[in-house]
């Protein structure tokens, strides 16, 4: 298993970079960082000065999305990055959620995102591609390789992620719904043709280490305010007796609104709906051994990646036991079953 550090880039920009130079320090091999221009600072400028501070992290978006962001310049600004500083680069993409609806804006459809994967994928890994009706590619680009990630939630865009992702992004870290989820992409990918191994599965979710179970919960509980956002886009769209689990859907009966002024924020006073049972089940939570546990569980279910945001209190403890423990843990479990 691999992991990766989820950031958020708040001000001043060189606490993000340190972050993700002691992410590297400890072991992580990726950097991801939230892409919402309005409520924090611009990822895509931030890139380039952690490419340049670290050696060997891969950084992207966690997620960008169609609507907000012109596709032929999301592609040339990996394609760029690419070109400093080596293929270091990943693209997590969605439909959109804070960045366009704090705008008042909305989600793009599943249609419009599976063009843009498709542009963004071309361009920036050199290729030509056909866009509004014009013939582009990048004469300036040489042998850039960037994998393009796919968040989803609803049947339709797991299946839309099985079909093009070379990736599929899970934001909560629930075993059932993983399983669900994953077990979804995956006969979506063998239905289009393609090997369903090769689609790569991260599971991104609130990672804190400790032992104060009640003020763990209380700094991630925003993630649960989060992930209902989503949910409840499924329940309008789909009916509350759809196949979606029944873990993902019931929780939201008692969400009343949504201050995206508070997105991501430990404390959000929008998230006091979510219940415990749901933050011990969508984030990894308790001691390091804790951890260990359930991301095996995770690994057995077919999860490639663990992303561990880091919007609380207690990031660089929480980062350090991952190198120390955690993560020697879960490589030498792999080997031990190789």
């Amino acid at each position: 298993m691999e992991f990766g550090a989820v950031l958020q880039t708040n001000p001043p920009a060189s606490r993000t970079v340190h972050l993700a130079k002691l992410a590297e320090q400890h072991g992580f091999e990726y950097v991801w960082t939230f892409d919402s221009h309005l409520l924090w600072q611009e990822p895509y400028v931030i890139y380039s000065a952690i490419l340049a501070e670290t050696n060997r992290v891969i950084v992207g978006p966690m997620v960008t999305n169609p609507a907000t962001r012109d596709w032929t310049v999301t592609a040339s600004v990996f394609a760029t990055l690419n070109e400093m500083y080596g293929n270091r680069t990943v693209i997590g993409i969605g439909r959109g959620d804070s960045a366009v609806r704090v705008t008042n804006g909305a989600p793009t459809t599943l249609k419009t995102l599976r063009e843009s994967i498709h542009v963004i994928r071309e361009l920036a890994n050199s290729r030509s591609v056909e866009y509004n009706g014009a013939e582009l590619q990048f004469p300036w680009s040489r042998g850039s390789e960037v994998e393009v990630w796919v968040a989803a939630y609803g049947p339709l865009a797991l299946k839309l992620t099985g079909e093009v992702g070379d990736g599929f992004i899970l934001q909560l870290a629930d075993l059932d719904i993983a399983e669900w989820m994953i077990r979804t992409v995956r006969d979506a990918a063998e239905k289009a043709g393609r090997d369903p191994m090769s689609v790569k599965f991260c599971v991104a979710a609130p990672m804190y280490i400790g032992t104060d179970l009640e003020h763990m919960r209380n700094q991630t509980r925003w993630f649960g305010g989060m992930v209902g956002n989503h949910v409840a886009d499924i329940v309008a769209k789909y009916g509350e007796g759809s196949s979606v689990p029944k873990a993902l859907t019931d929780y939201i009966r008692s969400r009343e609104g949504y201050d995206y002024n508070q997105h991501g924020l430990a404390g959000n006073t929008h998230a006091d709906f979510v219940p415990d049972e749901i933050i011990d089940r969508f984030c990894v939570l308790g001691t390091a051994e804790q951890h260990i546990e359930k991301l095996r569980a995770l690994k057995e279910l077919g999860v490639d990646q663990f992303a561990g945001y880091l919007q609380h209190d207690n990031k660089e403890e929480t980062m350090r036991q991952y190198g120390e423990i955690v993560m020697p843990a879960l490589r030498e479990h792999i080997v031990a079953k190789a």
